[in-house]
Formats: structure tokens, C-alpha cells, sequence
């Protein structure tokens, strides 16, 4: 049990990580690198959001058990 909380905490952080690196991305506030496609697109942005949101649900229910 204790091996499915650390990897629920892992997975889960690096969801948010990279959610939020998405949003940030998304919106124009890291423009790294310079070419990528995900540069000032709001959908981006918006999936960014929702992939944080679920790691951070993770998180959440990993603490719980």
C-alpha cells in the first residue's frame, strides 16, 4: 500500500508540473522553447488546467489512503 501512495504522490506531482508548465506556455508567460506549437494558445492554456487539476487529485487521494 505504501508503494501505490508514493507512486499516486509522484505521478501527481508531475502532472501538476507539467500542467502547469502547459498553462504557462499556453499563455505566453515561458516561451520555451521557440518554435513549439503550444506557444499563446489559450487551448493549451485550458488543457494545462485540467491536467494540473487531476494531478492534483492524485495528490489528494494519495494522502488519503
Amino acid at each position: 500500500m505504501l508503494f501505490i501512495r508514493i507512486l499516486a504522490m509522484i505521478l501527481g506531482v508531475l502532472l501538476i508540473a507539467a500542467g502547469l508548465l502547459f498553462v504557462a506556455q499556453g499563455t505566453g508567460v515561458i516561451m520555451w522553447p521557440a518554435d513549439s506549437f503550444m506557444l499563446s494558445d489559450r487551448g493549451w492554456a485550458v488543457r494545462g488546467a485540467v491536467l494540473a487539476a487531476v494531478g492534483g487529485i492524485i495528490v489528494w487521494l494519495g494522502r488519503r489512503c
